[in-house]
């Protein structure tokens, strides 16, 4: 048991911020030993060491880690429901313009196809497919190349890391909460990989005089 002075040093998140979760009740009360005063347990240190994780590195505001929170603390969601509903907060497309409609609807069909050739069975509804195709939309007004074909090796590239990924939890009592987190720090960590190797290739094209 620890005291909330204990559990901010161990959790690196200042006090004032901790009190605000409680009040939030995204972190659970700890147990009371006193007026105003509770102690807190390793539980609290998780539950606080994901809300960080989500946040920081996650870059989610408050409203979208209680909706992961309250995924995760429901039984009733299976695995794939909660990687849905983290992608769900992640999804950044927006509704688009009524200029820009009509190319996102044309890359949407596209999306559509690079999932079926894929052999990908992913709901009609996945915000992620509405964010491809604002990607794919966005990327053909600066006249870059987003053909199908361009993206292959990416496609196959997502599917190897995707199936290792997955492949990794077990068959049955998956740990919710750190198949989430595993989720989103694995992408955060392909993405920094791919910034190092493009600073690397773009260095070796283009080298400074």
């Amino acid at each position: 048991m620890m005291r909330i002075s204990d559990l901010s040093r161990q959790s690196g998140v200042p006090v004032a911020t901790i009190k605000f979760y409680l009040r939030e009740q995204l972190l659970p009360p700890g147990e009371p030993t006193g007026r105003n005063q509770a102690v807190y347990d390793d539980r609290h240190l998780r539950r606080l060491q994901l809300i960080k994780v989500f946040t920081t590195l996650g870059r989610l505001d408050l409203t979208s880690v209680r909706r992961l929170l309250t995924a995760i603390a429901d039984a009733d969601v299976p695995v794939t429901g909660l990687y849905a509903a983290l992608h769900q907060v992640q999804a950044t497309s927006g509704e688009p313009t009524p200029d820009e409609a009509p190319a996102v609807a044309a890359a949407r069909q596209d999306v559509d196809r690079l999932i079926a050739s894929a052999g990908w069975q992913v709901p009609a509804d996945a915000a992620t497919r509405d964010q491809l195709a604002t990607v794919l939309a966005a990327m053909r007004r600066l006249h870059c190349d987003a053909s199908l074909s361009f993206f292959d090796d990416y496609v196959t590239a997502a599917d190897q890391l995707a199936r290792k990924q997955v492949g990794r939890l077990p068959a049955v009592e998956v740990e919710r909460a750190e198949a989430l987190a595993r989720g989103l720090l694995l992408e955060e960590a392909f993405t920094a990989i791919h910034r190092l190797a493009v600073e690397h290739h773009a260095g070796q094209r283009f080298p400074s005089a």
